[in-house]
């Protein structure tokens, strides 16, 4: 049967690339299981040059596991983790999903209110955080369920002479340890339960493919934040898919940099997921530093680098300015944003490889377009359906409806990596799911006759800066807050490096003085993290709405766009 009939996409697929990736029926579980028996002696880890090997990865899950289960947590439980990149994170990711529990990913960077709100949604009763945020999950408990806080130490996991390094009297020791711990009063440590628990009897029933081991918060289609339900199939379904997509990889040969946070979708499955699967050693970074990635390179080079377009602009131009070689990197793949091709042009001419763009969303586990990894790539667009993955473009107001090639229309996805639905959110399940198993994008698309994708614009108001997702209602509630300030709205603009700025648009009280715009940025500080935060605020005289008095995003967006 002749796919490329019906599938245009396959004929531009690299050379051994599969039009189709059987669904997994194994857990995230036995990934990590594999993992450890076939690659062993392998470097799993690589913390500013503290390694873990794959036998010690799993012996540390084990243990992390039986912990957990001493602290009541069992099979569907949700755990919280508010974690930044490190070993530690790593552990309780798989030691929850050991015990068939459901881990629930938090940004470490949220505020109280945002932290409280996501908890108190999932009802997690059990939450291993970074201990700098612990008192910010205490603070919040009586509004959720959480009765039990495991603080991590992210120092407990560097080399013993950096360890050493920050017990200096130094002003600059200091500093470093203050940014990297904090006391965390009333909860437990995670590396002290770790060490004193003896390893999950062998016996304890493990997950199933089909059971939910991800609740991962989004904005979907609609912008209000809600958890998407992912499976241990949607997940080592779509990690098999991206193996399979570059198939140049070396299984047990490669070095993955985890400069993406693993809280989100696209670093949790091209770093935590994607390198188990292919038993890569995993560089760990708990935050985008240039001088730190730099450092790595000359200690353990990358060969798989997964990224945002700012941070392959970065990383190429201070390596060709301070003369450091990046050829190991033979592979790259861009998300969250568009990849401009001259950023394209400056990363392959400093390393030699590929980079290409791809696309999706945290429903989609998260990937479910890519550029071919070979000449046959089309920089500016987000590429073909990955294997096992059908696209249809349609008429945003009836779905039935299918557009002709190089018409624009709403981009609907089908194939085993899409979410399951929204945590006890029926409705907007409805509206997402399709009932023949296609998911709605809100992503408005235009494709060519050989299947090709370019975005064109996206239904949803969500924006995206710097690979982060930030949902307008939140950020206008934040001005709102602002004496003075009787409305807001809220819209992504283009910035400088092909992503989205935050913009508010704020009317004020009749008689009110124009507020200084530093002072409402900072206002806004105390309840958003800091890439929620507008980076312009413009006073308006009204906000456009419509006949229901809904504020018009888009005609706001298009004011400012026209006003500079």
């Amino acid at each position: 049967m002749d796919l490329s009939a019906e599938r245009p996409w396959l004929r531009s697929y690299a050379p051994g690339v599969p039009a189709t990736v059987a669904p997994s029926d194994e857990s995230l579980v036995d990934l990590l299981r594999d993992a450890a028996r076939r690659f062993g002696p392998r470097i799993a880890l690589d913390f500013f040059g503290a390694t873990t090997t794959y036998a010690d990865l799993d012996g540390q899950v084990s243990r992390g596991a039986e912990a957990l289960r001493r602290l009541g947590v069992g099979r569907g439980d949700r755990v919280a983790l508010v974690l930044p990149n490190c070993p530690q994170h790593v552990v309780a990711f798989y030691a929850v999903l050991r015990l068939g529990a459901v881990v629930v990913e938090h940004n470490p960077l949220y505020t109280a209110q945002e932290l409280t709100r996501q908890l108190a949604d999932h009802g997690a009763r059990v939450a291993v955080v970074w201990d700098k945020v612990a008192p910010l999950v205490r603070d919040g408990q009586d509004a959720t369920a959480v009765e039990t806080v495991v603080a991590v130490d992210l120092t407990r996991a560097l080399p013993r002479r950096k360890r050493w390094a920050l017990r200096l009297p130094l002003a600059r020791a200091r500093a470093t340890r203050a940014a990297m711990t904090g006391p965390a009063p009333g909860a437990l440590s995670w590396e002290r339960l770790v060490a004193e628990a003896t390893p999950l009897d062998a016996a304890h029933p493990a997950p199933g493919p089909d059971d939910t081991a991800l609740l991962q918060y989004t904005g979907g289609t609609t912008g209000t934040p809600k958890g998407a339900i992912l499976s241990h199939r949607n997940l080592r379904t779509n990690a098999a898919q991206g193996r399979a997509w570059v198939p140049g990889l070396r299984d047990g040969e490669e070095t993955v940099y985890a400069v993406l946070p693993l809280f989100h979708a696209y670093g949790l499955t091209l770093c935590l997921t994607f390198s188990v699967g292919i038993g890569a050693t995993l560089v760990l970074f708990p935050r985008f530093d240039l001088d730190q990635t730099l450092a790595a390179v000359r200690r353990r080079p990358p060969t798989f680098l997964p990224a945002v377009p700012p941070i392959y602009e970065k990383l190429a131009t201070a390596a060709r300015e301070r003369g450091i070689d990046l050829s190991s990197a033979r592979y790259a793949i861009s998300g969250a944003m568009a990849l401009p091709p001259a950023t394209v042009e400056l990363w392959e001419s400093v390393t030699g490889g590929l980079l290409v763009e791809g696309y999706g969303m945290t429903e989609t586990s998260p990937v479910a377009l890519g550029n071919p990894v070979s000449p046959a790539r089309r920089p500016g667009t987000v590429g073909v359906p990955f294997p096992s993955t059908d696209i249809r473009i349609v008429d945003p107001e009836d779905p039935s409806r299918d557009r002709a090639p190089g018409e624009a229309g709403e981009l609907l996805i089908r194939g085993p990596q899409v979410f399951a639905g929204y945590w006890n959110r029926p409705a907007e399940t409805a509206a997402a799911l399709l009932p023949d198993g296609w998911l709605r994008t809100g992503d408005v698309v235009v494709a060519d006759a050989d299947g090709f994708v370019s975005v064109v614009d996206r239904i949803k108001e969500l924006i995206i800066t710097g690979g982060f997702n930030v949902y307008p209602s939140e950020v206008e509630d934040a001005l709102r807050r602002v004496p003075g300030v009787r409305d807001a709205a809220v819209v992504g603009l283009p910035g400088e490096h092909g992503g989205e700025e935050v913009v508010g648009a704020v009317v004020l009280d009749e008689g009110a003085e124009p507020p200084d715009e530093a002072g409402l940025r900072a206002a806004c500080r105390r309840h958003l993290a800091g890439y929620k935060v507008p980076r312009r605020v413009v006073v308006v005289e009204d906000l456009p709405r419509s006949q229901i008095g809904k504020v018009l995003r888009r005609e706001v967006r298009d004011r400012l766009l026209a006003d500079g």
